[in-house]
């Protein structure tokens, strides 16, 4: 009590001292506590505060080590290696506090967060508290841009995607209000300069794409500063501690491995789970080929050269450098970048550290680069390596599989997402499988089906209270339509459309082997109403097709009662007038979403049925989703025999009426026409061939989005 009393009275003399900075892990605190208290101005006054200090409080770190590193830098001639080592790191560090000192108050001790503090400024959680109190204070703009802001950094935060939602349905709101508070620069540039790249527009690509790797490069810089910062002891109950030379050692393997990773992180842009591939040596990839379609052959050489210090043996930029020095004249010197230069050598200097570490102080260390030279991994670690490699070029796979695969068994399909989209492997979206017209017939059918009340009644979903589930199966659907419950036509077109469905993921995943189907279900989930208020849970938890997935220990477990012998899964959609009940993929933890689909008419997902695929299906709440969904396996034993029972009476049922159309025919030809007039079709029983076929409809046009679908 007392000690919350002192860091109370700090905070309170600290904010009335002017050009005292104070620490905002106490000003979050008290940021927090006035939010609970429901106390806005005081709330949002207070965390943009705790925001400005950590600003404030990383730019003093990052100033200090610079200027000390002129200052004091450690001298490189002879001289006995404690005094040449430690006598520089004392004077290092004592330009540190001197320097701290003098930009922050009180003492800069103070400004040691907890682990847990620091990890909500990271995920930018401060953020998530503003957009609330900004709300409530009705200042519209600052809530939506403190609500965008943390958004991005977390969109997979359920609570946050419905307040984005509504603000976007808000009158008053301006577009220019979702902004990222938070946006870094070379992201910005880098997304700009790609885009002209694509478009061939190379001068913009070139001047966008030097900022951004000019941007990058200083980003690196200033994370590598935020590196040296205080040892972080991640076993807090260790009671054993170092000696001098071990804990000089760990605190220093901390700080290698900390700004080896800093090209991951600026390569990863918010919210999204893995970094960009390549991300320096990408943009002098780029920025060579741009400069050589503008006519500046010298500086094409100089990115080709800089590239080169990555892959020294990539053959195609050989075989360009040979161009440009063609073109140039082999008297001309070619150079690469010194700032690339630096920044490899540093790099491999530090690679080649934390091996040894590896190697002989039991360290670990994943490798974030794939130009790392060979020569410099330990032949003992050399085939764990391999392995990392060959797992980060996993993502690739599936879009150099699909340009070999050719084209798909009906027209008028497209993919819309692959697997690379989609951040994961064996997962692929399609659009316009089924017409709007088709979309309709089949909802007819389920509309049908639930007033037959055979079978179909709506009871309560098994996996949320807060939703009312329907399922038909396809020996139903053709039972109803014997009894007269539902049309012919409808039961026979459910057939059709999931027969349509298993060719195309058939021909997609596995052309020239057969896929059988393991189970059909047209399924409906509606929401039910009144009881949405407040709902936190999903339409469908996460979970895997043909496995039992254990999130703790990051397994899925191929036994029973799981499905074990289905291959790939899918879901056709019928419909997108409901609120929620998307589609959405996780990692292993069934947390971190990593791609989401957005249902609508005739929109096809398709994804293999293992551990890879985790995924679930976001609360339906507001009105009623519609699919077809599909399971397939490669074993014909687990065939799905309710469908060719379904397939056999359907059969049944088209010799019948072929024979009542033929007696009827013969019956009236006398009667009441002439023989020269063509036979008049029973209104009843529309022949097949006269339905449009799927994808048929040219001049069908797909849906707008939605605001909320599109976010």
């Amino acid at each position: 009590m007392a000690s919350l009393l002192c860091l109370s009275l700090l905070a309170a003399a600290a904010a009335t001292s002017p050009g005292r900075l104070v620490p905002y892990d106490l000003l979050y605190a008290d940021g927090v506590r006035a939010y609970l208290a429901r106390d806005w101005a005081r709330a949002a006054e207070l965390l943009q505060r705790a925001l400005h200090s950590y600003a404030g409080l990383r730019a003093a770190r990052r100033a200090c080590r610079a200027a000390c590193a002129r200052e004091e830098p450690f001298p490189g001639g002879p001289g006995r290696w404690e005094a040449a080592l430690l006598g520089p790191v004392l004077q290092r560090a004592g330009c540190l506090q001197r320097c701290l000192g003098r930009r922050l108050h009180p003492a800069p001790s103070a400004h040691r967060a907890s682990t847990a503090v620091r990890r909500d400024f990271e995920r930018r959680e401060p953020y998530n508290y503003l957009q609330v109190a900004f709300f409530k204070l009705k200042k519209l703009d600052q809530a939506v841009s403190a609500a965008h802001t943390f958004f991005v950094a977390n969109p997979q935060h359920l609570q946050m995607r419905e307040d984005i939602e509504k603000y976007r349905r808000m009158s008053g709101v301006k577009s220019d209000s979702f902004r990222d508070l938070e946006a870094t620069p070379h992201w910005e540039a880098y997304e700009a300069g790609v885009q002209h790249y694509d478009a061939d527009e190379y001068l913009q690509a070139v001047a966008r794409l030097e900022e951004s790797l000019t941007e990058a490069l200083s980003a690196v810089e200033e994370c590598r500063a935020l590196c040296e910062g205080p040892w972080e002891d991640e076993d807090e109950e260790e009671e054993m501690q170092p000696g001098l030379y071990e804990a000089i050692a760990a605190h220093y393997i901390q700080v290698l491995k900390c700004r080896q990773q800093c090209v991951l992180e600026i390569a990863t842009k918010p919210g999204r789970i893995s970094a960009t591939e390549d991300f320096i040596p990408s943009h002098l990839d780029l920025l060579q080929f741009a400069y050589s379609q503008v006519g500046n052959q010298t500086l094409a050489a100089e990115c080709a050269a800089s590239y080169l210090l990555f892959y020294p043996t990539d053959e195609p930029m050989l075989e360009k450098m040979k161009q440009y020095r063609t073109e140039l004249g082999e008297d001309t010197a070619v150079m690469a970048r010194q700032n690339i230069q630096h920044y490899v050598q540093r790099s491999l200097m530090e690679k080649k550290l934390m091996y040894y570490a590896v190697q002989h102080l039991g360290e670990t260390f994943n490798d974030p680069d794939l130009w790392t030279p060979d020569e410099l991994i330990p032949e003992n670690l050399k085939e764990k390596y391999r392995e990392d490699q060959e797992k980060q070029k996993q993502e690739t796979l599936d879009v150099e599989e699909r340009e070999k695969r050719g084209l798909l068994p009906f027209e008028g399909i497209a993919v819309t997402m692959d697997s690379h989209q989609m951040n994961g492997t064996q997962r692929v979206v399609f659009d316009r499988v089924l017409t709007e017209s088709e979309c309709k017939d089949l909802l007819r059918l389920t509309k049908a089906a639930g007033e037959a009340g055979d079978g179909y009644r709506a009871r309560r979903s098994p996996h949320t209270p807060h939703e009312r589930f329907e399922g038909l199966t396809v020996l139903k659907a053709v039972q109803l339509a014997q009894n007269g419950d539902v049309e012919w036509r409808d039961a026979k077109l459910l057939l059709q459309a999931s027969e349509k469905s298993r060719k195309i993921i058939e021909s997609y995943f596995t052309p020239g082997k057969k896929l059988h189907f393991s189970f059909t279900h047209l399924v409906c989930r509606t929401a039910v109403d009144g009881q949405q208020e407040g709902r936190m849970d999903l339409s469908h938890p996460v979970h895997a097709d043909n496995c039992l997935l254990d999130p703790e220990g990051q397994e899925c477990w191929k036994e029973p009662p799981a499905y074990v012998y289905r291959d790939y899964s899918g879901i056709l959609y019928l419909n997108d007038d409901f609120q929620g009940g998307g589609l959405f993929f996780t990692e292993m933890d069934t947390v971190t979403v990593t791609a989401e689909v957005h249902p609508k008419c005739g929109r096809l997902v398709a994804f293999s049925s293992g551990k890879e695929n985790p995924h679930g299906v976001w609360a339906v709440s507001r009105g009623r989703r519609c699919a077809i969904a599909l399971w397939y396996t490669h074993s014909r034993e687990h065939a799905e025999q309710e469908r060719v029972k379904a397939e056999e009476l359907m059969k049944q049922r088209t010799i019948e009426q072929d024979w009542s159309d033929e007696e009827k025919h013969q019956g009236t030809d006398h009667s009441s026409r002439s023989s020269s007039e063509p036979p008049v079709p029973n209104s009843g029983t529309k022949p097949a061939n006269r339905r449009q076929k799927p994808g048929s409809d040219r001049k069908q046009h797909p849906k707008v989005l939605r605001a909320r679908d599109e976010f």
